[in-house]
């Protein structure tokens, strides 16, 4: 799989956290820095896990759409990136993963 994106960030939202997933670097390198950090799906770690991604520049998101707990995340995010919040179903969202591991 080609690298397109120099930063990007993979979320799985659950009901009380959302464990957010940050790869940064360039096209070119081997191996993108990556960051993991946990937030709480209340309105202040939702605000707390925008403003993170405003302040690494990340302007492309991408999470599962298990149940209804995506939907908060998505209207917080979606109001304030000016990229791509996208929103998979549980398979497609597998299958990116696991090329991914596979490649690795």
């Amino acid at each position: 799989m080609q690298d397109l994106l120099e930063i990007c960030c993979g979320l799985d939202v659950h009901k009380e956290t959302v464990v957010a997933c940050l790869l940064k670097g360039s096209v070119h390198d081997d191996k993108p820095q990556k960051t993991i950090r946990t937030f709480s799906t209340l309105l202040p770690g939702l605000e707390e896990l925008k403003a993170w991604l405003e302040s690494e520049n990340c302007r492309h998101v991408a999470m599962e759409s298990t149940g209804v707990y995506w939907q908060p995340v998505y209207n917080i995010l979606e109001s304030a990136l000016d990229g791509t919040v996208v929103v998979l179903n549980f398979q497609i969202f597998s299958q990116i993963y696991l090329v991914y591991l596979v490649e690795q």
